[in-house]
């Protein structure tokens, strides 16, 4: 999914400054991962193994791990995508659905 979409994806957009954060669960910080993001963001890399440490139970991370995703996870497969396509097609539609006031308010 990384690299045959995200990476990709941001190539396509002017994103000059994007940070990237990931939580520590084993397979967001096995050493390939790891080593990809950190080609991809160099210093701007949040994890357990990454130049920036993930700060677990962060007031400032938790709405977004603890809401957002979730939040995110619950639209996208309301309706049980079938293929992968139809899945790409409903993360796309639910992401560009989230209004910042929402965030404010989550925040």
């Amino acid at each position: 999914m990384i690299t045959n979409f995200f990476i990709p994806e941001l190539n396509n957009h002017d994103v000059p400054e994007l940070w990237f954060q990931l939580d520590g669960a084993t397979c967001h910080t096995a050493r390939g991962t790891i080593d990809l993001l950190k080609d991809t963001f160099g210093d701007r890399l949040i994890s357990r193994f990454g130049p920036v440490n993930w700060p677990p139970r962060s007031c400032d991370l938790t709405p977004p791990d603890y809401f957002l995703w979730g939040y995110v996870k619950s639209l996208v497969y309301a309706d049980k995508p079938q293929t992968l396509d139809y899945l790409e097609d409903n993360i796309r539609r639910v992401i560009a659905d989230i209004r910042p006031q929402m965030l404010e308010k989550v925040i």
